[in-house]
């Protein structure tokens, strides 16, 4: 199982089996990276300038081959128990859903081959703050099928129970009556 620099598990063998389509890949199949981030890596740029900034991965998703691959989790629900999160306005509590990062971003690592970058990805998925530390802590993977946490449901529950507090009605005249 693949592991953090700190030497815990992440979750899963392969982190690219998870992933899915680079963030900097727009809609017409472009590479944003390119477009926006020239000065980064000019040599990249230019090669993608050169094909209308087509993305070179294009239909074979390995994406290993990009050093700039980036995938990043937007999810609101958690990936491994499905716990969906609950934010309330003006509440700082600690979210429910968390980003985990299964490999961490690294363009710079250097494996002696002065030919050869490897270029580790940031690949991230959402999972609840309980999901994470039983991955962080265990050998839980991020595809058990597994239930939330009875704890997990607990809060979310509280949460619930807050926002619909929170977005009930309640005229002037009834609260001036209290």
């Amino acid at each position: 199982m693949e592991q953090t620099p700190e030497g815990t598990p992440v979750g899963v063998d392969d982190p690219y089996e998870v992933a899915g389509h680079c963030d900097h890949l727009t809609d017409d199949g472009r590479c944003r990276f390119a477009l926006n981030h020239a000065g980064v890596d000019p040599e990249f740029a230019e090669e993608r300038a050169a094909d209308d900034y087509a993305c070179h991965v294009g239909e074979t998703d390995d994406w290993r081959g990009c050093a700039h691959y980036r995938w990043t989790t937007t999810a609101d629900e958690c990936r491994r128990c499905g716990l969906e999160e609950i934010r309330l306005a003006h509440d700082d509590s600690r979210p429910l859903i968390e980003e985990h990062h299964l490999s961490y971003g690294d363009a710079d690592t250097d494996d002696g081959d002065s030919e050869t970058v490897d270029a580790s990805h940031e690949l991230t998925v959402a999972l609840c703050r309980w999901c994470h530390a039983k991955v962080h802590q265990s050998f839980a993977r991020i595809d058990d099928d597994v239930d939330p946490d009875p704890e997990a449901v607990a809060e979310r529950e509280q949460r619930q129970a807050a926002e619909t507090e929170e977005l009930g009605f309640q005229s002037a005249r009834d609260r001036f009556e209290e």
